[in-house]
């Protein structure tokens, strides 16, 4: 599993990583919250231990603006032993907070509990899509926003859904009518138009300024991850 590690203490991150690494992980680094930010963007990070007192952006932030796109555990490292600061922390999306200095075993064993709920949490919802503030139940084909169930179509859940197992990737309207309606409204480019319409109706907050749902103008559509 790979981890991820950022604190502007080189010696801490260098220590940190050699007994990771000894345990058999995958370790990255770095030294500030922006860093922490672009780092957690890895599909395969399975858990960040970040500091809270950092140059450039602090871990609170990092942490904040990691939890707009991704769940993975994230453990936060402070100087403050204080109580308001763990709670702050986990207002901020954290899931444990060690404070400093610490054992390395004690982080370790935290790791270690953290993927196995992690673990255990991923089979749970093997079946769902989740992206920002929107989640597919592929079973049951419902769709969430903001966890309110939303009432969609049989084909504007397929649209919705390929948009999102591809997110990030634009699509013609061509592309996304051949590969939902197999060639049934080929010549109908309207069809897909109405169908995107009525999906930022549903889903986004502000369907005047959608947030997922976008349009790339001359080639088509796609979901902003």
């Amino acid at each position: 599993m790979k981890i991820l590690v950022v604190d502007d203490e080189a010696i801490l991150v260098k220590g940190i990583r050699f007994n990771l690494q000894n345990d058999g992980y995958e370790v990255v680094t770095g030294s500030n919250g922006v860093d922490a930010v672009r780092l957690a963007q890895d599909p395969e990070v399975a858990l960040i231990v970040l500091d809270i007192m950092m140059p450039e952006m602090d871990g609170l932030t990092a942490c904040s603006k990691i939890r707009e796109f991704s769940n993975v555990p994230i453990i936060l490292l402070t100087a403050k032993a204080d109580d308001m600061d763990k709670l702050m922390g986990f207002d901020y999306g954290a899931d444990d907070y060690l404070t400093k200095p610490f054992n390395i075993l004690e982080l370790k064993a935290r790791i270690r509990a953290l993927l196995r709920r992690s673990q255990t949490s991923d089979e749970h919802r093997a079946n769902t899509l989740t992206i920002g503030s929107i989640t597919l139940d592929l079973d049951a084909r419902n769709a969430y926003r903001s966890g309110i169930m939303v009432d969609l179509t049989a084909k504007e859940f397929d649209v919705i859904e390929f948009l999102m197992r591809n997110a990030n990737r634009v699509f013609s309207r061509e592309t996304l009518l051949d590969s939902i309606w197999a060639y049934e409204y080929r010549s109908d480019i309207r069809t897909l138009d109405v169908h995107i319409r009525r999906l930022r109706e549903k889903l986004e907050e502000n369907p005047a300024e959608p947030k997922y749902i976008l349009t790339k103008w001359g080639v088509g559509y796609y979901f902003k991850k």
